[in-house]
Order: structure tokens, then sequence, then C-alpha cells
């Protein structure tokens, strides 16, 4: 049918997310940790065709220990082609275990809540 397959925005959502992360966060907690994929909750609106250019935003709703809750915009132009909800777990890169992240390293994901400190 021309449009692109469900993995398609599995990856698309996966690259959004840990680009956020490797540009926000310190590239000692970058080399520290890794990010694992928990769920996925996919809103399809529109189909996504073969060829399209699209543009995936995130937004990082909230972090709970070693979670991190996402939100991700799946865009072609401006029209909204999918809404997906996400949980990540955050782990240690050498133990492969849990980690949860430093307060200062959140800090850099919600600069607005750092400012009311």
């Amino acid at each position: 049918m021309g449009h692109v397959n469900n993995a398609s925005y599995l990856k698309w959502v996966q690259d959004a997310v840990i680009d956020h992360w490797r540009s926000l966060a310190p590239a000692d907690a970058v080399a520290a940790h890794a990010w694992i994929a928990l769920k996925h909750e996919i809103t399809y609106r529109r189909p996504t065709f073969l060829g399209d250019d699209v543009i995936a935003t995130v937004l990082l709703e909230k972090v709970q220990g070693a979670r991190a809750f996402y939100e991700t915009i799946i865009r072609r132009g401006e029209d909204v082609l999918a809404e997906v909800k996400s949980s990540w777990c955050c782990i240690d890169a050498k133990t492969l275990r849990p980690a949860r992240l430093a307060r200062e390293v959140i800090a850099k994901f919600f600069p607005e809540a750092e400012a009311k400190v």
C-alpha cells in the first residue's frame, strides 16, 4: 500500500529519544548510562508513506527512579502522523542494571524547574 511499516515509527522514536538524551546530558552521564525501551503506545493519526520526510519531536514528561516517560510527536510538515507515549529504563552501561540519574543530570532536561529552586 506504499505506507511505512510500524517498525519505522519505533525506530524514529528510539532515534529521537536517544538524540534528546545525548544532546542534553553531560558527556560523562552519556558514557555511563544506556536506555532500554520498556513500552511504546502509538496512536496513528495519518498514514506515513515511503519517501515522506518526517520530523520527530520529543518531550520528556517526567523521570521517576530509573524510568523516563516521553511523548514523541511524528509530523510530516504540519500534519501529525502519530503520537507515541513511551517509557524507558536507564541502565548502568557497565553492570546493565537499572540506574537512577543524579539530580544534576535530570535538571538539564527540566531547566524551568531548576530556575524555580
